[in-house]
């Protein structure tokens, strides 16, 4: 690639911040604060320094082995194109399309609060599979319109959350409700930890910087700051804002309206039109998630399946894109129809910690030939498999479904990848 063709610190700090504030802060907010109260700042700060660790990590392994397979080609370098690099590469995908059914499922759930009523019982159900299926369309149709959409979205909405952080800054000592961030009225040490690691999915957009590392100027220079800028950023944004909504509501309204609850935290800042404008703001967030995920995770089945991880079926095209975009569109609308929010965050989550696990796991054994530091990699490493062990912990008193989800999750990646490696390759001749 010419270097007039790559992409500045600005751009690459551009898609960290948009890979992660995407439906994560619209989807998870009031379930963190429904979890934690006055402790949801805390939990979004334990998830955000586990992803700082990994980031790390992430930065050693770009400089040294960069490639636009980014985090999938990193976990085959680490343990070569084995069953379990292919499981985990298949966890991998999955956890995406897990993420794309987040932002459907907070689409769908603060769409009725601006567009029309078509049935309440079933509004949340046609908004989110609507936006799939659009999404969807749209990707068929033309790749540019997907880009062009997603640098659209990032500008409003960051602009928006701007807004909403200085108004709330100013209003803040008036507000009736900000003693329920004492630390009173804080949960358990353990249940705020949880907590974090449910909601950890709204940090997962910062390894996407990885795919990008070929095409980034001065790599040596720029690919570190866009890694910690970019996280810093989001962990601030996300700190402030779940501050703010816990200090501007009562916590059973936030309860109530969890599922839009940073619309309705707009309110007594912003009015009505306050309301209006987050509520849009997020149908355009989640939405343009949607749409640049739905191909990216499409991507990964088809090289999944080049690396042999995969049938090779799924290289094959279906009207000129990856037929894993098909799969990909039917796995979202059963998951985002038939899954909670806590379940579908808790698998996600906890998918992305697996792999976070073992990508720390692979800078701790070659520290050496990455130039890297044994000691963070190796704390975060141990970080991330002490989360995955509070969180099925935890979650197995309060959200059996989310377990379940997890396990079968990854017993069938591992399972298929066996089956796939021993006797279908070994019966072509193939492996």
């Amino acid at each position: 690639m010419q270097e007039n063709k790559k992409i500045g610190l600005r751009a690459a700090i551009s898609i960290g911040i948009g890979g992660m504030i995407g439906g994560g802060i619209f989807g998870v907010l009031g379930l963190a604060v429904s979890s934690v109260k006055g402790a949801t700042p805390v939990a979004f700060l334990l998830g955000g320094i586990i992803a700082l660790l990994t980031s790390y990590t992430y930065v050693k392994l770009s400089l040294k082995h960069s490639d636009r397979g980014g985090t999938a080609k990193f976990i085959n370098l680490g343990f070569g194109k084995g069953i379990f690099s292919g499981g985990i590469n298949n966890i991998l995908w999955v956890s995406y399309i897990i993420m794309i059914s987040l932002n459907a499922y907070a689409f769908g759930s603060y769409a009725p609060n601006v567009l029309p009523i078509i049935d309440k019982n079933t509004d949340f159900h046609i908004y989110a599979s609507f936006v799939i299926l659009f999404a969807t369309f749209i990707n068929y149709f033309s790749i540019k319109v997907v880009s062009k959409t997603e640098a659209i979205a990032v500008v409003i909405k960051l602009s928006i959350l701007f807004l909403f952080v200085i108004v709330g800054i100013f209003v803040l000592d008036k507000s009736p409700h900000i003693s329920q961030l004492a630390v009173s009225n804080w949960e358990s040490p353990l249940q705020i930890a949880t907590c974090g690691m449910v909601i950890f999915l709204a940090y997962q957009g910062f390894e996407l910087i990885a795919n990008a590392a070929p095409d980034i100027k001065n790599p040596e220079r720029n690919v570190p700051k866009a890694f910690y800028y970019s996280l810093l950023f989001v962990i601030l944004i996300y700190i402030i804002i779940s501050g703010l909504t816990v200090a501007s509501l009562p916590i059973h309204r936030i309860v109530n309206t969890k599922n839009y609850v940073l619309a309705e935290a707009a309110k007594p800042m912003l009015g009505k039109t306050g309301f209006t404008t987050i509520a849009i703001t997020a149908m355009i967030s989640t939405f343009s998630a949607i749409n640049v995920s739905l191909y990216g995770s499409s991507r990964v089945s088809y090289e999944n399946a080049l690396e042999k991880e995969l049938p090779e079926q799924f290289t094959k095209k279906i009207w000129q894109k990856p037929v894993g975009l098909l799969f990909t569109t039917i796995c979202t609308l059963i998951i985002t129809n038939f899954l909670d929010i806590e379940s579908i965050s808790t698998a996600g989550s906890f998918g992305f910690l697996l792999i976070f696990a073992t990508i720390n796991y692979i800078g701790f054994r070659k520290y050496s030939e990455i130039k890297g530091s044994l000691f963070i990699s190796f704390i975060g490493f141990l970080l991330c498999v002490g989360a995955l062990v509070i969180l099925i912990t935890k979650q197995l008193k309060s959200n059996k479904l989310g377990v379940f989800v997890v396990l079968t999750i990854i017993f069938t990646c591992f399972i298929l990848e066996w089956f796939y490696k021993k006797v279908v390759l070994k019966k072509k001749g193939k492996h």
